[in-house]
């Protein structure tokens, strides 16, 4: 391993990049690793029988994405306007691609580790399931996502049974 290297491992190792996304007007993070591309979803194909946060699937670039509504996984309401434009966080989880639609992409932070609290204990049980922790930014806050907690809808359907 090259010093530069050694140095970027060094400086970065008690931060974490986190892209921000909105997602009915409440801001979150996902660890850029987690990331693979950020797309408009376009020509859904239903899926018979799908838990209601499975939207469809989508061919992006060859690949088959399964997309789902970060607003019903998150329990919040949908959008006011049928103008409003979907983005998607595409993800890997697995050997299977998923498209996590959101509002908004927002800006890539770096926070430091030390600076992430635990969880309010009042948050929304399915927010606990899925979320790893908050930032305080300037009077908002951050709640960092699990992605493969997100994903893994068969589990927490299960659990809330």
């Amino acid at each position: 391993m090259s010093t530069q290297e050694d140095q970027h491992i060094h400086i970065d190792e008690n931060t974490r990049e986190y892209v921000t996304v909105e997602i009915a007007d409440q801001l979150f993070g996902i660890e850029v690793t987690s990331i693979h591309d950020v797309f408009q979803p376009h020509s859904l194909t239903t899926v018979p029988m799908a838990p209601p946060e499975v939207k469809g699937v989508l061919n992006l670039r060859g690949r088959i994405v399964t997309a789902i509504d970060a607003r019903d996984r998150l329990g919040l309401p949908k959008p006011d306007t049928d103008e409003h434009q979907d983005m998607a966080i595409g993800v890997e989880m697995g050997n299977e691609s998923y498209g996590l639609i959101i509002d908004r992409v927002g800006e890539v932070l770096r926070l430091a580790e030390q600076d992430r609290e635990p969880l309010p204990s009042n948050i929304d049980p399915i927010w606990q399931g899925v979320s790893r922790g908050i930032y305080r930014l300037d009077g908002r806050l951050l709640i960092i996502l699990d992605i493969e907690k997100m994903l893994n809808i068969g589990e927490t359907e299960a659990r809330a049974a």
